[in-house]
């Protein structure tokens, strides 16, 4: 093998580690800069800066009370798994605090930054126009991806480091799969706690404020906007963030695991993953930075411009860097990291089409057309065009999803296959899909910041309607907003098409650390057939518990928000000196998202547990492989139906649908749809991502422990 800086192959994977860690500090450390420059900004708006206060101390109030319910879930299964894994327990054990603790870091640091800036980015945006605004909402942004990118390289590369991932015949790698647990733990929680939070507080404001009492969006009138710009945070920031934060360290521990756990790949093939990481993060810095080129320009093209510099810069120093630094795993695997790339853009164009307004590549879309025309006839034909449209969109992005699956596992094979390698050996293969995923991933620093800057330019829209900055303050936080529901659906597609090769890859890494074959996977055995068909379902279960979750806390809200409307005597007619009770709205999604998020998250944990340790290893493969195919349909079904129901409301709102205008009935049925759909997109869509993940990566930790029998 080769050397760096003259050391062994130990020495060198050592070194790259630990650059790893030094890169992730400095871009740590850029994050915080960023930070006080968003903070430098000055509020001197009393209305703006009273507001932005309620929001951040809502939000942070939700987060404080969210982690400490977790800090107990995550000390409890620590010490299980101390005593369920074998051979050296405490490793998987100190790796999930780890991943638990890095994941809660990415979404407080998100979340401090985005609610800092989205007040600030309406005074941006009136004083120094479109450019200003940009800037400081692209900063705060760049705060989250940075944290993400910064902590998760951080995270994993120690990890590597502790665990020896440079030490020829290693064993301890599978033990950072504990990591990735804890990643995925927090995410699942967090992505469902705020998924609650954010639409019940939607669904309450707009059903009771724009449906029944006819006011606008964000009226300063209606008690439940706090808590709906609070949401905004705590879901699509925080959320988020976490959901990415798994979904990087997830695609990276999954490679390394498949190349550990493999005779036929040496250990170059287990750092690799982290070298890559390190170029994507480097690459992520400069991408974040070209904004500051492009922020005078077209701001839609500035921001996808952003994250075509990181990629590229990937690319290209990806491909010339495995040389350069003496990795003996070939180009192959950047193949695959280009591929897996390239169909994350490619979802992320076709989400693009069924849910946009705009045209896609010259192709003008169908879909919103069709359901805007279909809610002239009332929420019935809406809700019927909307649940044809996420069911249709889901065809495409599998294709892509396949076309990924093969081109990496035929590019990583094509150099694995000759007789003087030991012959056919698939394990290439499966290390080339994982690679694949992390090509979706791997550039989260800037992808990351691009996904995060929607939220707050929604929020500031908001604050700017609810202080009154006026009409050219609105539109320019509007044209902001409405180019981030376009990132937005771009980083879905990175995180849906990740999610399936990343489960796929954790799948290899499982059957070979459970030592499973493929005749024990026969559909033949029953019991595969029966962990096939409960993994089929799950995804249905907890799509069920959190949108039943949303219903309910929605319920809640539309009934204070009724209550304040009637019993506060001139609030709704908007009577001078007269404000809403927003506290009680916010506490009462709080209470809703912390009571109801724990079922879904013990679902996901202890499902796999019961299946392996009761029916065995193959059926816990079964289960593991019934999840994938519908939790991977059913996010992108629940996704596209969402998004393509929002923008049906926004294309009847802009004058794009032809006898349909604001305020008109066909508006009324298009808002029903959007509520509808809030909860799909924003809620169980993206909590099944996590699912199939957070599963699978139980199962790869459990594998040692399980039998092929069973308890049965």
């Amino acid at each position: 093998m080769g050397d760096f800086g003259g050391g062994p192959i130990g020495e060198q994977s050592m070194d790259i580690a630990l650059i790893a860690v030094v890169v992730s500090l400095i871009g740590l450390g850029i994050a915080a800069l960023l930070y006080k420059k968003v903070n430098d900004v000055k509020i001197d708006n009393p209305t703006v800066a009273d507001i932005t206060k309620q929001i951040q101390d809502g939000a942070m109030a939700f987060l404080k009370a969210e982690y400490k319910y977790l800090s107990i879930f995550v000390a409890v299964v620590a010490v299980l798994l101390y005593f369920v894994t074998e051979d050296d327990g405490h490793l998987t054990s100190l790796a999930f605090l780890g991943g638990a603790v890095a994941s809660v870091l990415a979404g407080l640091s998100g979340m401090k930054a985005a609610t800092a800036a989205n007040g600030r980015t309406a005074m941006a945006a009136q004083k120094d126009g479109q450019a200003g605004a940009l800037a400081v909402s692209y900063n705060g942004g760049a705060v989250m991806g940075l944290s993400v990118g910064g902590l998760g390289l951080l995270g994993i590369s120690l990890v590597a480091y502790f665990l020896g991932a440079g030490d020829s015949g290693s064993t301890n790698i599978t033990h950072a799969a504990g990591f990735g647990m804890g990643a995925s733990s927090i995410a699942l929680f967090a992505r469902v706690g705020g998924g609650i939070y954010t639409k019940a507080a939607d669904v309450g404001a707009d059903l009771v404020g724009k449906v029944e009492a006819g006011i606008p969006e964000d009226d300063p009138r209606n008690p439940g906007v706090i808590a709906d710009n609070v949401g905004d945070n705590v879901g699509d920031v925080a959320g988020m963030g976490a959901d990415i934060f798994e979904s990087f360290v997830g695609s990276i521990i999954a490679a390394m695991v498949s190349a550990d756990s493999s005779d036929a790949m040496n250990a170059d093939y287990v750092i690799l993953p982290i070298f890559l990481g390190l170029v994507g993060y480097l690459a992520s810095l400069v991408g974040v930075f070209s904004m500051e080129i492009l922020k005078n320009g077209e701001p839609g093209a500035a921001l996808r411009n952003t994250t075509f510099i990181g990629a590229g810069l990937f690319w290209i120093v990806g491909w010339f860097g495995i040389d350069a630094m003496g990795l003996e795993t070939g180009t192959e695997p950047m193949v695959a990291v280009i591929i897996g790339s390239i169909v994350g853009i490619l979802i992320g164009l076709v989400t693009e089409y069924y849910t946009g307004i705009e045209d896609v590549f010259g192709l003008k879309p169908k879909s919103i057309p069709h359901i805007g025309e279909m809610s002239k006839t009332g929420p019935a034909t809406n809700a019927i065009a909307g649940l044809s449209v996420g069911m249709m969109s889901t065809f495409i992005p599998i294709i892509l999803i396949c076309l990924g699956i093969f081109g990496a596992n035929h590019f990583m094979m094509e150099g694995h296959t000759s007789s003087d390698a030991g012959g056919y050996m698939p394990e290439f293969g499966l290390y080339g899909i994982a690679m694949a995923a992390m090509g979706m991933l791997a550039t989260v620093g800037v992808t990351m910041t691009v996904d995060a800057y929607g939220p707050v330019a929604d929020n500031a829209g908001g604050i700017a309607e609810m202080s009154g900055l006026g009409k050219d303050v609105r539109d320019i936080t509007d044209g902001l907003d409405s180019i981030g529901n376009t990132t937005a659906a771009i980083g879905k597609g990175f995180a849906i098409g990740s999610a399936a090769l990343t489960a796929l890859a954790l799948f290899a890494a499982y059957s070979a650390a459970a030592d499973l074959n493929l005749s024990q996977l026969a559909l033949s055995d029953p019991k595969v057939v029966i962990g096939l068909l409960i993994g089929g379902a799950l995804p249905f279960v907890v799509a069920a518990m959190t949108m039943t979750s949303v219903g309910k806390a929605a319920n809640e809200m539309v009934t204070e928000i009724r209550r304040q409307f009637k019993e506060i005597d001139g609030l709704l007619e908007g009577k001078e000196g007269v404000k809403p009770d927003s506290a009680k709205c916010v506490q009462i999604s709080t209470d809703a998202a912390l009571r109801e998020m724990v079922g879904p998250g013990v679902v996901a944990v202890i499902a796999p547990v019961i299946v392996g340790f009761a029916l065995g290893a193959p059926a816990l493969g079964g289960l593991l492989a019934g999840s994938l195919v519908t939790g991977v349909m059913m996010a992108l079904f629940m996704a596209n139906a969402g998004g393509a129901w929002d923008n049906a409301k926004k294309a009847i709102e802009q004058g794009h649908i032809e006898g349909a205008e604001k305020g008109d009935a066909a508006h009324d049925a298009a808002v029903i749809g959007d509520t509808i759909g809030d909860p799909f997109k924003d809620t169980s869509g993206p909590s099944l991502n996590i699912l199939i993940k957070l599963m699978s990566i139980v199962a790869v930790v459990i594998a040692p422990a399980l039998t092929v029998s069973g308890w049965f």
